[in-house]
């Protein structure tokens, strides 16, 4: 196999060894002009320089290096002003050891603020979102692969950064294939709190809650909180759940619906996406349902707001869970903190969870499966287009939100 870097490739193409007009400039409609009228040419783009690849054999390529799709880019940390809708160049059609997916929705989490925010740095500029769905239009080109079982048209979702885009370059063994019997938006939702749920109530806790303990759970009327607590209730816990007055019309219907055996009700929190948890006396109130033992699992994505009210409501040997700060983040304390109730802090991730493809394609089916046997409440609460992206960011923060809301492309 031959390479031409770009100044030669121009050479190549002037010297009439090829069926492409004498030209100068090399540019993608040339490109494709000449991959047309030969058989054994192929280019391919790393970076900014482009190359010509001359096979020993034909290659069937479908050419993608160049085309543009609509995306979300951030350039400067900030608040919703800072996400653009723009037109981005495309990912390569192939890429080692990835999938090229045509998305169809992205999910949007509170991670997403916080990144777009700068709380969760990253090199900007970048595209935002880190959970989507679609179906595969391309596939490594290495012939002795078999891309772990996945062919071009396979409907997956993914956990992959940049999802906000017509178009995403996923590793294969981030791929999870979409059940026959479930549509693409139900199943983006069992992705990034699915999964987050799951580890949640069936690992970080292990050991330390078991069947019949109570567990504190907060902001159970949606995001997160509304996975796990379902969750918690299928490992045999007992549940406190919290929301605010403005997700529940009949709390016995509620209860039921957010997989909880005592609901805690609170004020809403004006423009925020959490409630005031200062209208309620949360500890007096778990102690007295708990008979003075307190919970021996705390579930806590709100952050700087609760995490006092977490470490009064611990059992002897319980676990205080801290995995989100809607709220802002959990300041320092003293470890000491935790020695009158003998306790456990954690501050996990969803990344150290699903660390192999294993463990992956493994929570993932229980989410699917129990979503398909009715065990779990899902709801998808909206859709908004690509371009509402700013929106649907301000929608989340407010506090609007009663299930999962996604993106569409």
């Amino acid at each position: 196999m031959t390479i031409l870097h770009t100044k030669e490739l121009v050479q190549y193409i002037s010297s009439g060894s090829c069926n492409l007009p004498s030209t100068s400039t090399l540019n993608w409609h040339n490109a494709a002009h000449l991959h047309k009228n030969s058989a054994s040419l192929l280019f391919v783009r790393q970076d900014s320089d482009i190359y010509l690849v001359l096979l020993q054999q034909k290659a069937e390529f479908l050419l993608r290096q160049g085309r543009m799709m609509k995306a979300v880019v951030v350039e400067a940390t900030g608040g919703v002003g800072v996400l653009q809708y723009k037109d981005h160049e495309a990912p390569p059609q192939f890429s080692p050891l990835k999938a090229l997916v045509k998305n169809e929705y992205a999910g949007l989490n509170f991670i997403d603020t916080y990144h777009r925010s700068g709380l969760y740095p990253r090199d900007s500029p970048f595209i935002l979102g880190q959970e989507g769905g679609g179906v595969i239009e391309g596939l490594p080109n290495d012939v002795d692969s078999d891309h772990l079982g996945f062919k071009v048209g396979d409907r997956v979702v993914y956990g992959a950064f940049g999802s906000y885009a017509e178009y995403l370059s996923v590793p294969l063994d981030k791929l999870v294939p979409v059940p026959d019997d479930m549509d693409m938006k139900t199943a983006i939702a069992c992705m990034t709190q699915g999964l987050t749920a799951h580890y949640l109530s069936s690992s970080v806790g292990a050991g330390i809650a078991k069947e019949g303990d109570w567990v504190l759970v907060y902001g159970v009327g949606s995001s997160t909180g509304q996975w796990t607590s379902q969750m918690c209730k299928l490992q045999g816990y007992k549940v406190i759940g919290t929301t605010s007055k403005g997700k529940v019309s009949d709390i016995n219907n509620a209860k039921s619906a957010f997989g909880c055996d005592e609901l805690i009700i609170l004020e809403n929190a004006t423009g925020k996406s959490y409630s005031d948890y200062t209208s309620v006396d949360i500890s007096s109130k778990a102690m007295d349902i708990t008979d003075g033992k307190g919970c021996k699992l705390i579930i806590d994505g709100i952050g700087k707001d609760t995490y006092e009210i977490s470490l009064q409501c611990l059992a002897k040997r319980g676990l205080f869970v801290s995995f989100g700060n809607a709220s802002g983040a959990v300041p320092a304390f003293p470890v000491l903190r935790l020695l009158p109730q003998s306790a456990y802090m954690t501050r996990p991730k969803l990344n150290d969870y699903v660390a192999t493809r294993e463990e992956l394609l493994e929570r993932a089916k229980d989410v699917f499966t129990w979503v398909k046997e009715g065990k779990l409440n899902i709801v998808i609460d909206r859709v908004f287009e690509l371009e509402q992206v700013r929106a649907a960011h301000e929608y989340l923060e407010n506090g609007g939100a009663k299930g999962k809301v996604l993106l569409k492309l």
